[in-house]
């Protein structure tokens, strides 16, 4: 394979012109770019892309952390950031946490070896301390890491009220909500704080049932579908996730309730889940492509020493189904 030695030797210049050129730094005349590209042409180089990143000090390789890839959520915003990174001309590097150890602490230590360029976190962690002293880029999605680490999240308040007047628009006067585990900080827990208070100040009562930490598993959710209905009869309304409302599908037919006739569902996500049952799921939706997007665009930015003025929090959006 021809090195850069030869193709500086076949174009008559020094090597660190043909590096000036193949890196687009400094200036070089247009005749002697053009020697040059004519020269890699004709021996068929291919410029070292490690070479050249280290030359740059850059990998063009973004981390993403997340506590599993089988959660639908997840796995959207997974596609959607690959893709977005993808067209900034990153790569994309994945960790899973759930069920392993270290493995979160492993991909930092990463970051700080500069082995890549900067890591978007949105695993349920519950070690922040981690994060302490780690002067790398990174931005978080939908967690508090610590006071100077921004967020890209949702608009969750404005998700909570959305499900609450969709619920009391229908009627609903005795709601149970499934949640996440709430000793995670996220912003995502204002969508039930806000939900649960927006059905209080009409009156309505609401229960709450939440899920053990890092619960992702179908089968988490069909116990607590299960346990639901077996504590909560008389419900007329469920709110949760998507996995927790396609879990309450089935179980409200275990339990003789009919949807929307006896009990309503409204889902949080609106992922793809929500749209190819036999009933379609009314769904608070998170924007995830803009979102993914946004987070995209954010870390490069920091990655590469830029500024943007895009915002961090996007707007979700009430999407009609057939179960509420």
């Amino acid at each position: 394979m021809a090195r850069i030695k030869d193709v500086a030797r076949e174009a008559g210049v020094a090597a660190s012109t043909v590096s000036l050129v193949l890196n687009n730094k400094g200036y070089v005349s247009a005749a002697t770019r053009r020697k040059i590209e004519a020269a890699m042409e004709k021996l068929r180089y291919v410029p070292s892309e490690v070479a050249r990143n280290l030359s740059l000090s850059r990998t063009k390789t973004v981390g993403v952390i997340v506590p599993s890839v089988s959660h639908p959520f997840f796995s959207e915003l997974l596609e959607s950031l690959e893709s977005a990174l993808y067209a900034l001309g990153y790569k994309t590097l994945l960790c899973c946490t759930k069920e392993k150890d270290n493995a979160e602490r492993a991909f930092l230590d990463m970051l700080r070896r500069k082995t890549m360029d900067g890591i978007i976190m949105g695993a349920h962690t519950l070690d922040t301390a981690l994060y302490a002293n780690l002067d790398r880029p990174i931005i978080a999605f939908d967690r508090f890491l610590r006071e100077d680490i921004p967020i890209v999240h949702a608009d969750h308040q404005y998700g909570g009220r959305l499900a609450a007047e969709a619920f009391l628009r229908r009627g609903c006067r005795h709601v149970v909500a499934i949640m996440g585990y709430q000793g995670v900080a996220t912003p995502a827990n204002d969508y039930h704080r806000v939900f649960a208070e927006t059905m209080r100040q009409s009156g309505a009562a609401v229960h709450q049932i939440e899920m053990k930490w890092n619960a992702f598993a179908y089968r988490d959710f069909l116990q607590a579908a299960d346990e639901l209905f077996a504590r909560f009869p008389a419900a007329d309304g469920v709110f949760g996730s998507d996995l927790a409302i396609a879990s309450c599908l089935r179980a409200a037919a275990a339990h003789g309730r009919r949807v929307p006739n006896d009990v309503k569902l409204l889902a949080y996500d609106g992922t793809s889940l929500t749209r190819i049952g036999a009933q379609t799921v009314t769904a608070v939706r998170q924007p995830i492509e803009g979102l993914a997007a946004l987070a995209a665009k954010k870390i490069v930015a920091r990655a590469e020493g830029t500024k943007d003025t895009l915002p961090w929090i996007l707007k979700p959006s009430l999407i009609k189904g057939e179960t509420c």
